[in-house]
């Protein structure tokens, strides 16, 4: 089956205060946790997560918000609730310094969780990850200043808006059919809610947090970068190689800030040498 029309199933479950959370894990080996960003799911893995299986055990899940976890009014979606999420989850798992890798604001999520909750990680590959100010699209931006406006917006404009707008995170074409799989979640009264909810409630005052403390990570860190992403510029890998000096920073030739998509086998290749490294 064509991996962008693969069918993907988080069959667990977990409840937490923010909402039911979908997971799903296969594999044997040391764990691996995979983290996504927004607006994506555990769905951008897809790839990545069958290779590793062959030599880790994988763990994924889609944040409450996201995917095929929970969405619902008044949810509490911002990364302070999702690190809460994902240390209980890592507790309901029952492990103990899993491997972590994390894209987007599921970087900022580990990393919140590491220096907040003071979990410990194997080691961490933070991918084009949410981590140092400023962050965020021009369009994320608005969409977090005017949550009324975008919430109340016709459904066909909302979806090509953020249809246009998951486009731009590749540095290649998507495809019409996985560009449609990205946006699906976000379709209907209850995805538009849920998209509009994420906007608005995440704020960089939730990377402030932490900025000064990444030289506190005791683990191996590596920064993989897309050099063309155009969310999260060149700058922000460097500023946060910078903040972790012990971190491998290594540059994704030929791919945006989606780099799971724009070079999966670049990608599979770093990761399989860094968490092959002691």
């Amino acid at each position: 089956m064509e991996a962008d029309t693969m069918d993907w199933t988080l069959d667990e479950h977990l409840d937490t205060p923010s909402g039911t959370v979908r997971w799903a894990s296969w594999g044997d080996g040391p764990p691996l946790v995979f983290l996504h960003g927004t607006p994506f799911s555990s769905y951008v893995w897809r790839r990545l997560a069958d290779r590793f299986a062959a030599t880790h055990r994988v763990y994924v899940w889609d944040m409450p918000g996201f995917g095929q976890s929970e969405m619902r009014a008044g949810q509490d979606v911002s990364l302070a609730a999702q690190q809460g999420v994902f240390t209980r989850l890592l507790a309901h798992w029952g492990l103990r310094e899993p491997a972590v890798v994390a894209h987007d604001f599921g970087g900022a999520v580990a990393l919140r969780t590491a220096l907040l909750d003071g979990v410990r990680y194997e080691r961490l590959a933070l991918l084009d990850a949410v981590s140092v100010r400023p962050w965020g699209t021009g369009y994320f931006r608005l969409m977090h200043d005017n949550p009324e406006v975008f919430g109340a917006l016709p459904g066909y404009l909302h979806r090509a808006m953020v249809r246009a707008h998951i486009a731009t995170a590749a540095h290649t074409d998507l495809g019409d059919t996985l560009l449609d799989r990205l946006l699906e979640p976000w379709t209907g009264a209850a995805g538009q809610a849920a998209y509009t909810a994420v906007a608005a409630q995440n704020d960089e005052h939730d990377t402030a947090e932490v900025e000064d403390r990444y030289a506190e990570l005791d683990m191996p860190v590596l920064i993989g970068w897309g050099r063309e992403d155009r969310w999260l510029p060149v700058p922000r890998a460097e500023d946060l190689a910078r903040r972790i000096p012990h971190a491998q920073l290594a540059w994704i030739e030929r791919a945006g800030h989606l780099v799971q998509e724009d070079a999966p086998d670049q990608v599979a290749t770093l990761l399989a040498d860094f968490l092959a490294r002691r």
